[in-house]
């Protein structure tokens, strides 16, 4: 299984961004996929996740009303739409995948697979 992030850049406060990542090597329908962030100096935290056959989402708290997390079925990819962005979501973000369902909605979860990380940059 391969994962690749895109849509990472340098926005303003207050915009935002839409990051995808495109999923390969396997069918994703029961799965678990979601994003992490991790910014300088910090450790990696869990921002959302959803379960692929269900549409079921989870939030961190950091995010929750501002991020939306979706997957798109036909073309086995996943999205994060980025909205209100703040200085403090700076960050690389990765996303992740797992076929167990265990902590998917926290930094517990310990995904299968990794993207390589696409860097979200907030500008105040």
């Amino acid at each position: 299984v391969q994962l690749l992030e895109s849509g990472g850049r340098l926005v303003q406060d207050g915009e935002s961004l839409r990051l995808s990542c495109t999923a390969s090597g396997d069918t994703f329908d029961d799965y678990a996929v979601g994003w992490f962030r991790q910014a300088p100096g910090k450790e990696r935290e869990f921002v959302a996740s959803i379960y692929w056959s269900s549409g079921n989402t989870y939030y961190s708290d950091s995010v929750k009303g501002r991020f939306t997390i979706s997957r798109d079925n036909a073309k086995n990819t996943w999205s994060l739409q980025l909205n209100d962005l703040k200085p403090e979501d700076t960050a690389v973000y990765y996303c992740a995948a797992s076929t167990s369902y265990s902590r998917t909605y926290s930094s517990k979860w310990n995904p299968d697979y990794w993207g390589q990380g696409t860097q979200v940059t907030v500008s105040s």
